[in-house]
């Protein structure tokens, strides 16, 4: 050991990080006791520290209860489970942290509490100990400086539960030293766990995107824009969402939800992060979510998943009771992507279908997807020759919109251009039938401009599939003010008959889903712009944090950057609110042509054919 170093201090690695060989915990709830079970997993012996001698004594039984159910489980061997045990010691007393090398705070959300922890701390630990806070919405900033030497002090959040969740968002302030940052970084890969960096701000990566979600949510909820159970269904179906909005708001709880937001909205006022009135309401009434029993949905008692029906639960539809208008034909006009999407999930349910294009060879392109398509089903086992003719022999093309006049239903699925829209919605106006439904499937423009165009406004409502629309379970059922209440429950009706999951919403720019999207996708955006993060980070935090499919820059490039631009400027034009402008980053890229993987160049490089 060199002269100048002091005995037991803290020994640096090869690659310059510090090495942890012990760690001590503060707080045994949940939290707590769930990071004391991760250190002692990975082999790294932990003291862990309750002040209150009922409290130690629970935190030492959940986390016994946690192992014992790894044992159960088939997860961990009785020897592990022994090993596992071994490597915890439980202390009633700073005193005990005296010699770790870095210790993690756990405590409940108080800034005060906090930083009187960190202060005494101070007085327990090394010089050279890391301290590190576990907060998920507190500036870490705040916290260090309650201690002498704010250097060390360091955001180590872990995500609930933390033995099983993967993310661990390290914190960094503008005073931390860099050999800090990196070996919190390399203790949370030694765990197993997916770290990323980011810098001290309300919510940290993934809880500052998320809320602002959820709060959006909430407030198409509190407005009656739509139901809880459609607001969750348009996620989950049309996002790949593990969990709807609201249902994960009462995981979560409403009052932490509501403890973020308003952290969020002291620091940036952004008046998309000021907390719904109905959340503080709810917060106020006890409805904290599944761990009180009732929060948007109601449970079977309090801490249980299982949701139960209530008084908002709607009614399931009877089986027996057929549509209010007979749909026995369709057409559809449009020879794209989509439009042959819903030809063949059309004809697939057993409907005859006329689709119309502009030649010939557009529509005879039409059958050949369509026939390929069945041909990749057969070779998968989804399907039979014998379908495959059934499906073909429903469907009729046509070169004439006139051919539409005997259709029950008429899709449009053109080109997303309101003036194109509009002299078709005309022109069909001419030649349906009495009582015939004309939907659009745009996913952004008004669907009242398109009513107006005709003399029966009363039957035009919009029908937003997803693409590809053969996969996608979701349809945005899309009514208008002038929409009469049995064209929507005919077009629910038909969507279920499709197999499909149909969402009711009100006619407003961007509809339940690309509401909710868009905004958030935008936010991730003034993120990377603002440097807080990396577009790579920001997408693990999603992905890992929240158990999103994709990250929301994997999404843009996906989506499109121009598309994605384009429906920003479009709820930016409607609600005029200076959250939802797009980011003048998104819109620089646009314009330099970077448009995501159709371009080769987006918020990453793709190889190009």
């Amino acid at each position: 050991m060199p002269d100048n170093q002091p005995a037991n201090s803290q020994q640096h690695t090869d690659d310059g990080t510090r090495a942890v060989t012990t760690v001590g915990v503060v707080g045994l709830g949940i939290m707590g006791s769930g990071i004391v079970e991760v250190f002692a997993r990975a082999g790294v012996p932990v003291v862990a520290v309750e002040l209150d001698a009922a409290a130690l004594e629970r935190g030492r039984e959940r986390v016994e209860r946690s192992t014992a159910r790894g044992v159960e489980r088939g997860k961990l061997t009785a020897q592990e489970k022994a090993e596992v045990d071994a490597q915890v010691t439980f202390a009633s007393a700073l005193d005990a942290l005296a010699d770790v090398d870095l210790v993690i705070e756990a405590i409940p959300e108080i800034i005060e509490a906090k930083q009187q922890l960190f202060g005494a701390l101070d007085a327990v630990v090394r010089p050279d100990t890391i301290l590190a806070t576990n907060t998920s919405s507190l500036s870490v900033t705040d916290i260090a400086v309650s201690t002498k030497d704010p250097s060390r002090v360091v955001g180590m959040h872990f995500f609930n539960p933390a033995t099983v969740q993967p993310l661990v968002e390290v914190i960094r302030t503008v005073i931390v030293a860099p050999d800090v940052v990196e070996t919190t970084r390399a203790l949370a890969e030694r765990l197993g766990k997916t770290p990323v960096i980011a810098g001290d701000r309300a919510g940290f990566i993934a809880n500052s995107l998320l809320l602002g979600y959820l709060n959006h949510a909430i407030s198409l909820y509190e407005s009656r824009y739509a139901t809880r159970e459609d607001l969750d269904a348009a996620m989950r179906h049309g996002c790949g969402y593990p969990l709807g909005p609201l249902a994960l708001v009462d995981l979560i709880g409403l009052d932490t939800c509501l403890q973020v937001l308003d952290t969020m909205y002291r620091q940036d006022r952004d008046k998309l992060h000021a907390p719904t009135p109905l959340l503080k309401q709810m917060v106020t009434a006890g409805m904290l979510g599944r761990k009180t029993g009732r929060g948007f949905y109601t449970y079977a008692g309090p801490g249980s998943s299982q949701i139960v029906p209530d008084a908002l639960t709607p009614a399931e539809p009877d089986p027996a009771a057929g549509p209010a208008r007979a749909v026995e034909r369709v057409g559809v006009v449009g020879t794209g992507t989509m439009a042959t999407g819903i030809i063949e999930v059309l004809a697939g349910a057993g409907l005859p279908v006329t689709f119309v294009g502009r030649s010939s060879e557009k529509v005879d392109a039409v059958v050949a997807a369509i026939t390929t398509s069945q041909d990749k089903a057969i070779a998968r086992g989804r399907s039979t020759e014998e379908a495959k003719a059934a499906v073909l022999g429903r469907l009729t093309s046509a070169t004439d919109v006139a051919a539409l006049g005997e259709v029950d239903l008429v899709v449009e699925a053109i080109a997303e251009d309101l003036e194109v829209k509009l002299d078709l919605f005309r022109r069909l106006d001419a030649v349906a039938k009495p009582g015939a439904i004309l939907a659009t499937t745009t996913s952004s423009l008004p669907v009242i401009e398109c009513a107006a165009a005709t003399s029966r406004p009363q039957d035009v409502i919009g029908m937003h599939f997803f693409n590809p629309a053969r996969a996608m379970k979701l349809v945005e059922v899309v009514h208008s003010v002038a929409t009469d209440p049995e064209v929507t429950d005919t077009v629910i009706a038909l969507c279920r008959r499709l197999g499909k999951v149909p969402v009711r919403c009100a006619d407003r720019a961007g509809f339940i889903v690309n509401a909710l999207l868009f905004p958030y996708l935008n936010d991730a955006v003034k993120m990377l712009e603002a440097n807080y993060a990396s577009a790579d980070e920001i997408d693990l935090a999603m992905k890992n944090g929240c158990g999103l499919p994709m990250g929301p820059f994997e999404l843009l490039d996906v989506v499109g950057l121009d598309v994605s631009h384009a429906i920003e400027r479009q709820l930016y034009l409607e609600f005029r609110d200076r959250g939802y402008a797009p980011a003048p980053l998104l819109e620089q890229m646009v314009k330099a042509g970077y448009l995501g993987r159709k371009t080769g160049k987006g918020f990453r490089s793709y190889a190009t054919a």
